[in-house]
């Protein structure tokens, strides 16, 4: 039986990622100790620019194994699982390569000294929602407050509706038991 081109393209592509994430491990510890991250750069993006080719070619590749059934459908499922991790790998790598100043040690201290530095933004900042905006803390309270009343009073309403279906049910349990 002939390997399966699928899985060997597979194969080497997901090599290629491993490689790329190496790559960026390694520029990262240039970049920490002073070093030049040119070369690293250059061969990042190539090795990317890779990347995407092949899985574009993989999609190509399963989308006709699939379409000619010389693939059961279990195994077309199995293969976009593994395509599908190779494309989020794809991104993760890609934005580890996009974020070079963010290195761990920055990111780290900015969380526990709460200071933001390099110009990375604090993560527990969160934008405040559009219906709270301006709103003081009693305000927000009663808010709530209705918010809870609305949900009560569509609980009451359930409540009401599913005790008349019980009911229903018991008057057709009742008959039923008079016709037999």
């Amino acid at each position: 039986m002939a390997p399966d081109s699928w899985l060997s393209v597979y194969d080497s592509t997901y090599l290629i990622a491993q490689e790329i994430a190496e790559k960026i491990q390694e520029r990262n510890r240039c970049q920490r100790n002073g070093e030049s991250t040119a070369k690293y750069s250059v061969a990042i993006r190539s090795l990317l620019q890779n990347l995407k080719e092949k899985t574009d070619h993989l999609k190509d590749l399963l989308f006709r194994s699939v379409s000619t059934c010389q693939i059961t459908q279990h195994e077309g499922d199995r293969r976009q699982n593994l395509l599908d991790d190779l494309l989020t790998r794809h991104g993760q790598l890609q934005a580890s390569f996009r974020n070079e100043n963010t290195e761990p040690d920055v990111i780290r201290s900015t969380l526990m000294t709460g200071g933001v530095k390099r110009g990375t933004t604090n993560p527990w900042l969160v934008e405040e929602p559009e219906e709270t905006r301006g709103l003081g803390f009693a305000d927000i309270q009663q808010q709530q407050q209705r918010i809870i009343e609305e949900q009560d009073a569509g609980l009451e309403a359930l409540s009401s509706i599913l005790s008349r279906q019980k009911q229903m049910g018991q008057e057709i349990g009742n008959e039923l038991e008079e016709q037999n």
